[in-house]
C-alpha cells in the first residue's frame, strides 16, 4: 500500500485541547494511519492512503471541528506566507484596540468609585450596552465561531469557555439594562458588568497577540535559513553568460561565481580554484580552500578567487533544501513528554466546565447575597482562567527554538524524540576512520620480502585496490603514483572478502591484500613478518599484507590523522557524565595507539562492518542509552541500531538517512554541543510543564472562591483573564531565552 505525507497549515487553534481534537478527527478519515497536529507551528501532518484520502476529505476533518485547513498552501511562498501572518496580525491588533478602548469607556462608567469621574454618557446603561455589543459579537466572533462548531461534534476547546463566560457576563447585564424591575424583584441591585465581558474578550486577544508574535521569533531558525540562499547565478548557455532566477537553474549548467558571490547550487568545480566561507551551513568558522574536483556547496559564500562549476543538484535537492525540510519536520514533529500534556488536555475542558458549574451551584446555595451575582461571577472566572493553552505550548515552542538553534550551529535534528532521547545518553560509541580520524590515511611504510622491491609491492597492492573504495586504497594509490611504480597490473577474478581484504589473479599468480587473519586463512606464513608488525600496529598505522602466489611478499603501513577535535570532544563529554567507547576493524594494538591519542579507554577492535550493530546492542544490553557516531555506508546499521544515531556531515546519504542527528560540519566537539542542546531543551520543556500546570492547579481553586472563607478574596474575571494571557505569554518567552543560552 503506497503512503502519502502532507504538511498543512490550520486556521483557529488556541489550545492543547484544540490539538486533540483535530488530530482525533483526522485519525477517523478512512486512509488515514497518522496525524500529528503542533500548536506551535499550526499545522498538520498526515500520513494516509492516497487512494482512499482526498484533499477534501482532509479539509472536512478539519472543518468538521471548528477549525480551518489550508491544504493548498504547500505551494504559497515565503513572501506570501509573510504577507498573510502580517496581515492577521493587524487585523488580531485591530480588535484588540477597539475591544480595549471600548472595554475602557465601559469600566470608566460602570466601576464603583471611578463611575463618580465619568461623563453622565458613559454611566447609562444603554450607552454600556451599546458599546459592548460590538466588542462582544464582533471582536469575540471568533470565539462564537469555533465554539459552535465544537459543540456540533460534541467537543469543547479554550474558545468555549471564553464564549459561555463572557456571553453569562454580558447576558445578565443586558437582562440588567432591559429589565431592571426584574432583577429588583428578585432581590438585586440591578448593576450591568458589561465591562467584565468586553475586557476579558480584549486580553485574551492581547494575549493571543503577543503569543503570535513571540511564536513568529520562535521559527527564525527557518527564515533565516531560507535567507541563505543566492538569488540568481550567472550560467554559461551558448557561450554567454547570463544572470538567471535561481530556480531556472538546470543540472549540468556551468555556473560562475565572482568574489564576494553566494553560490547558488551545490555543484562541482571544473575551472578554478577559491576559498570558501562554508560557516553558514556547517558551522565551521575557518574558510576552506577548494580547486578543481572540489564539491561546493549552494548557499556559501565565495570569499577570494573566480571559478566555474558544475549543477549538480538543484531546487530541493540541494543541501540547503534539505536542510531547511529537515528543520521543519524535526519542527513540527511530536515529543514524547508531550503526550503528558496532551492527556492532561483531553480532559481539562469538560472538567473545567463541570467544575464552573459546581462553582455556580456551590455559590448560589451557600454564597452571601446577592447569591445570584456572586454564583455568576466566580463560574466565569473559572471559565476564564482554566485554560490550556500553556500546556499546550509548552513542548512545541521549546522544540521549534532547539531545533532551529542546532541548525545554526549545523547540528541537524530529525525530529523532537531525538531531540529528548539525546538527553538521556549515557555512552557514546565512535567509529574510528573518518569520525575520530581524518579518513585520509598517507602510506607512511613499504616493506618488501622474498625478493621483492618496494615498487613491486606497492604496484601488485595498488592493482588490486584500483576498484576499492576504501580509504586506505585511496592512499596506497596516491603513493604509488608519487613513487612512480606505475602502471598497474591487470587483473582478473577479483573478490572482495568484506572485512579482510581482497584477492585476484596478476599474470596467472594467486594474489591476496589485507589484514593478517586472511593471510592465515589462506596458509600464508607471516612469521617472517611478525617483528615489523609488531611495531607498526604499536605505532597506530593500519597495515595491509600482500601475498604472491601463497607466499608473503609486503607490508604496506598507512597512518590516519587523529582529528584535532577529538580529544577535547571526549573530554568534554567525561565532563557531563558520558563515557566514549571506540570501534572499528583494526587490530588491537592499532586502535588502542588510536584510542590513547584521544582520550579513549575502552575499546572494540577487530569489529566487522557487519558485525558493528551486534556491539551497539550488547552496550545497550547493559541497561544504558547509547549513542552511536559513525560517517560509512557500513555505519549505518549501527546508527540505526542505536538509541541515537549521530552522522557526520563528510559521511554518506546512507549514513546521514540512518541518523537522528546530522552533524554537517567536522568538528567532532559539535557532538557535545548536540548533548548539552537537547539537556537544556529538556529543562525548558520541563519549566514550562511545570509553570503551566502549576498555574492551574493553583488559580483553579482561587477563582472558584476557596479563599472566600478564610480570606473573603475573590478573583475578579477580569484578573482572571491577564493571569491567563501572562501564563501563555510566559511560557513563550521561556522557550525564546533558550536562543540565549551557550551550547558549545
Amino acid at each position: 500500500m503506497s503512503q502519502t505525507k502532507k504538511t498543512f497549515s490550520i486556521k483557529g487553534m488556541h489550545c492543547a485541547s484544540c490539538v486533540l481534537v483535530l488530530e482525533r478527527s483526522l485519525k477517523q478519515v478512512e486512509g488515514v494511519m497518522q496525524a500529528t497536529v503542533n500548536l506551535a507551528t499550526e499545522k498538520a501532518t498526515v500520513t494516509y492512503d492516497p487512494e482512499k484520502v482526498t484533499d477534501k476529505k482532509l479539509s472536512s476533518a478539519v472543518s468538521n471541528v471548528g477549525y480551518q485547513a489550508l491544504i493548498t498552501e504547500e505551494i504559497k511562498t515565503e513572501d506570501d506566507e509573510q504577507k498573510e501572518k502580517q496581515q492577521e496580525l493587524r487585523s488580531l491588533r485591530l480588535r484588540v484596540v477597539v475591544s480595549l478602548a471600548l472595554g475602557g469607556l465601559i469600566l470608566w462608567g460602570g466601576f464603583p468609585g471611578l463611575m463618580k469621574t465619568a461623563p453622565m454618557i458613559l454611566q447609562s446603561f444603554w450607552v454600556q450596552l451599546l458599546l459592548a455589543t460590538p466588542v462582544q459579537f464582533w471582536a469575540g466572533f471568533s470565539f462564537y465561531r469555533a465554539t459552535i462548531s465544537a459543540l456540533k461534534h460534541r467537543t469543547a476547546n479554550m474558545d468555549t469557555l471564553v464564549a459561555i463566560g463572557t456571553t453569562v457576563a454580558y447576558a445578565y447585564s443586558a437582562v440588567v439594562t432591559v429589565l431592571p424591575q426584574l432583577v429588583k424583584s428578585v432581590g438585586i441591585e440591578p448593576m450591568p458588568y458589561f465591562d467584565t465581558g468586553a475586557i476579558i474578550i480584549g486580553l485574551i486577544l492581547l494575549g493571543r497577540y503577543f503569543e503570535a508574535k513571540a511564536k513568529a521569533g520562535t521559527s527564525e531558525a527557518i527564515k533565516k535559513l531560507i535567507g541563505l540562499q543566492a538569488k540568481t547565478a550567472r550560467v554559461l548557455r551558448d557561450g554567454k553568460e547570463i544572470d538567471i532566477p535561481i530556480s531556472e537553474v538546470m543540472i549540468g549548467d556551468i555556473i560562475r561565481v565572482r568574489p564576494g558571490e553566494k553560490i547558488p547550487v551545490d555543484g562541482v568545480i571544473t575551472d578554478g580554484e577559491s576559498s570558501i566561507d562554508e560557516s553558514m551551513i556547517t558551522g565551521e568558522s575557518m574558510p576552506a580552500d577548494k580547486a578543481k574536483g572540489d564539491s561546493v556547496v549552494g548557499a556559501t559564500m565565495n570569499k577570494t578567487g573566480t571559478f566555474m562549476f558544475k549543477a549538480t543538484k538543484v531546487g530541493s535537492d540541494t543541501m540547503l533544501a534539505r536542510i531547511i525540510k529537515l528543520v521543519q519536520e524535526a519542527q513540527g514533529s511530536k515529543a514524547p513528554i508531550q503526550r503528558l500534556a496532551d492527556l492532561v488536555s483531553s480532559y481539562f475542558v469538560p472538567v473545567v466546565i463541570m467544575l464552573a458549574i459546581l462553582t455556580f451551584a456551590v455559590w448560589y446555595i451557600f454564597g452571601p447575597a446577592p447569591t445570584l451575582l456572586f454564583a455568576l461571577l466566580n463560574m466565569v472566572a473559572v471559565l476564564i482562567i482554566a485554560c490550556p493553552c500553556a500546556m499546550g505550548l509548552a513542548t512545541p515552542t521549546a522544540i521549534m527554538v532547539g531545533t532551529g538553534k542546532g541548525a545554526e550551529h549545523g547540528i541537524l535534528i530529525k525530529d523532537a524524540e531525538s531531540l529528548e532521547i539525546a538527553h538521556k545518553v549515557k555512552i557514546i560509541i565512535f567509529d574510528k576512520t573518518g569520525t575520530l580520524t581524518e579518513g585520509e590515511p598517507k602510506v607512511t611504510d613499504v616493506i618488501a620480502y622474498g625478493g621483492f622491491t618496494e615498487q613491486d609491492i606497492l604496484r601488485y597492492e595498488a592493482s588490486l585496490e584500483v576498484g576499492s573504495a576504501h580509504p586506505l586504497a585511496k592512499a596506497i594509490i596516491e603513493e604509488t603514483e608519487l613513487r612512480k611504480a606505475m602502471p598497474l597490473e591487470p587483473i582478473e577474478k577479483f573478490r572482495s572478502i568484506v572485512g579482510h581484504g581482497i584477492s585476484a589473479l596478476i599474470q596467472g599468480k594467486s594474489v591476496f591484500a589485507g589484514k593478517e587473519k586472511l593471510m592465515t586463512d589462506n596458509g600464508v606464513d607471516i612469521a617472517l613478518a611478525k617483528g615489523d608488525m609488531s611495531r607498526l600496529t604499536g605505532e597506530g598505522k593500519t597495515l595491509s599484507l600482500l601475498a604472491i602466489d601463497g607466499k608473503l611478499a609486503g607490508i604496506v603501513a598507512a597512518a590516519d590523522k587523529v582529528k584535532s577535535t577529538a580529544k577535547m570532544a571526549v573530554e568534554n563529554l567525561k565532563k557531563i557524565g558520558i563515557e566514549s567507547i571506540m570501534i572499528t576493524g583494526d587490530n588491537e594494538r592499532t586502535a588502542n595507539a588510536i584510542a590513547k591519542q584521544v582520550g579513549i579507554t575502552r575499546v572494540l577492535a577487530e569489529v566487522l562492518p557487519e558485525e558493528k550493530e551486534a556491539e551497539v546492542r550488547k552496550i545497550q544490553a547493559e541497561g544504558k542509552v547509547v549513542a552511536m557516531v559513525g560517517d560509512g555506508i557500513n555505519d549505518a546499521p549501527a546508527l540505526a541500531a542505536a538509541d541515537i544515531g549521530i552522522a557526520m556531515g563528510s559521511g554518506t546519504d546512507v549514513a546521514i538517512e540512518a541518523a537522528d542527528i546530522t552533524l554537517i560540519n567536522k568538528d567532532l566537539r559539535s557532538v557535545v554541543s548536540a548533548i548539552v542542546l537537547s539537556k537544556k531543551t529538556m529543562r525548558t520543556i520541563k519549566q514550562n510543564l511545570f509553570w503551566a500546570f502549576g498555574y492551574n492547579v493553583v488559580l483553579i481553586p482561587v477563582a472558584m472562591g476557596a479563599l472566600y472563607p478564610f480570606f473573603h478574596l475573590l478573583l475578579n474575571p477580569i484578573f482572571a483573564s491577564i493571569a491567563m494571557a501572562t501564563s501563555s505569554i510566559s511560557v513563550v518567552s521561556n522557550s525564546l531565552l533558550l536562543k540565549r543560552k551557550s551550547i558549545v
